[in-house]
């Protein structure tokens, strides 16, 4: 059986719905020799600042019980200019629809980063706005923890009127998600990135130090599955037909399929990554199985189906 693995996201027609998550697939075409990005549904590359950020001290990564990741790489990354500059021409040549994610301290520094990349739009997917990062402008607590913090920062991105719809990405460590989510929806956003890592640490019982470098970081990988699947679940209940990439855990092609049932039209990958470079091709491989197993002609189908009980 044929199954057509294509499915919407914003005014763009995926060729399936495996989406390289940022902060996995590098900045360019680092992975594309072992992963070949024009295969996946879209490569989101590691979140950019304005201006060049060194990132957090070593050591960034730890492994967690249960396959998961310990990570504190701090955003690190060259800046809007570089990556237009030296990675993006790369990762067009290799066929890749690109998603460009972007972060800041400031709601004027995610303003300066989406306008940097105002020359580029119209060869972008989508551009996610990753808000999951410390808020400067109110004692460091985080924009997604906000709903008024991550409005104006969607408000800000769309005031510098780029061409490629804005995709906010939430952070799960708030009981605020939903209507941090709404905040963003209503504050022009295409859709949403459900979800960045869970807060987390891990501590050396030998030398009685934090595992990471910067003290605490963020939990990925499988252990928080669970907690994406719920998170996309409840925003798609909340807000019916928004569109979400969801994240969190995935692994398998079973993983896919839960985070579709449960809202998401697209499906990021990334920790899997880090072990397995060509993971997202298994992956979509396992998926498109799944799908003809189940007579599921077309993935779309199950965009939701576990919130309309259809």
């Amino acid at each position: 059986m044929t199954v057509d693995l294509s499915v919407p996201l914003g005014p763009h027609r995926l060729p399936n719905p495996v989406i390289a998550a940022s902060g996995t697939f590098g900045h360019g075409t680092e992975l594309a020799r072992l992963c070949p990005p024009d295969r996946l549904g879209a490569v989101t590359v590691k979140s950019l600042a304005a201006y060049p950020w060194p990132g957090n001290p070593p050591p960034r990564l730890h492994p967690a019980p249960g396959g998961g990741m310990l990570n504190s790489v701090g955003l690190a990354g060259p800046g809007v200019a570089a990556w237009l500059a030296e990675d993006l021409p790369g990762l067009r040549a290799a066929g890749a629809r690109v998603i460009a994610s972007i972060w800041g301290r400031t709601v004027a520094e995610f303003a300066e980063a989406a306008a940097a990349l105002g020359p580029a739009c119209d060869e972008l997917v989508a551009i996610e706005v990753n808000v999951s990062c410390p808020n400067l402008e109110d004692r460091s607590r985080m924009f997604a923890h906000a709903p008024a913090a991550t409005a104006a920062v969607t408000r800000a991105v769309l005031a510098t009127d780029p061409s490629a719809p804005v995709f906010v990405k939430l952070s799960p460590n708030t009981p605020d998600l939903v209507e941090v989510a709404g905040a963003a929806l209503d504050a022009g956003a295409a859709g949403l990135t459900l979800v960045n890592t869970v807060l987390a640490a891990g501590i050396d019982p030998t030398t009685r130090r934090p595992v990471l470098g910067a003290g605490t970081g963020g939990l990925s990988g499988p252990p928080i599955h669970p907690i994406a699947v719920r998170a996309v679940l409840e925003v798609a209940r909340a807000h019916p037909g928004v569109a979400i990439i969801g994240t969190g855990g995935v692994t398998c092609g079973r993983d896919a399929v839960e985070l579709l049932l449960a809202g998401a039209v697209a499906v990021g990958v990334g920790t899997a990554t880090f072990a397995e470079p060509r993971a997202m091709l298994r992956i979509l491989a396992e998926l498109e199985r799944w799908c003809a197993r189940h007579g599921v002609r077309a993935v779309r189908e199950l965009v939701g189906a576990a919130v309309t009980g259809s």
